[in-house]
């Protein structure tokens, strides 16, 4: 069966590339609407509306195939923390993250766009960084690094030096919980 992926993300491509998927893209066109407050609902919700507007397009053009659609944000205690929009935001996020713990959030939904099988689930990881130094933030935000991931960070990249520890999937962090996702994906094909 055709798998695609409602993402424009690479690192979601570079995670299904690695675990041997074998997939198309085709980026969800909906705009986000949240209703939920709690994390784990808000990436649900959202992974969902992607999902949904793929497989859409998908039953119009009478395609059978597996759509996979997904979010992830960073909650630090009762704050959701996305993309920053701006380096200012970046920082003011980094500045909340360091020295602490904090969790990531996947949601990720899986439809059948012909039958509308559907499957959403979760995945939490928690993260804990170092007391970064103010000009240890300044010089990561000037990577320009942080301005297209949730939390203004990325575990993968040179952001690592920060991570004191993970409890959880790394690569849910990352964007993914691919060995979840896997497992689900066996299930529905």
């Amino acid at each position: 069966m055709r798998i695609v992926l409602a993402s424009a993300s690479p690192r979601r491509k570079e995670l299904l590339n690695q675990i041997g998927l074998d997939f198309d893209v085709e980026v969800s066109q909906v705009e986000e609407v949240i209703t939920k407050t709690e994390p784990w609902n808000v990436v649900e919700e959202l992974s969902c509306q992607k999902a949904r507007a793929v497989a859409k397009v998908l039953l119009e053009r009478r395609e059978d195939a597996l759509v996979i659609g997904a979010d992830t944000v960073v909650a630090c205690g009762d704050r959701i923390l996305g993309k920053p929009k701006s380096p200012e935001e970046a920082v003011a996020m980094l500045h909340s993250l360091r020295g602490r713990s904090h969790e990531v959030y996947t949601g990720v939904t899986l439809i059948r766009s012909m039958s509308g099988e559907t499957v959403t689930f979760h995945e939490k990881t928690s993260v804990t960084f170092c007391d970064m130094t103010d000009e240890e933030i300044l010089e990561y935000v000037d990577s320009k690094d942080p301005l297209d991931k949730a939390g203004a960070y990325g575990i993968q990249g040179f952001c690592a030096r920060y991570i004191k520890g993970i409890e959880g999937d790394y690569n849910n962090v990352v964007g993914l919980p691919v060995c979840r996702l896997y497992q689900e994906i066996k299930r529905l094909i």
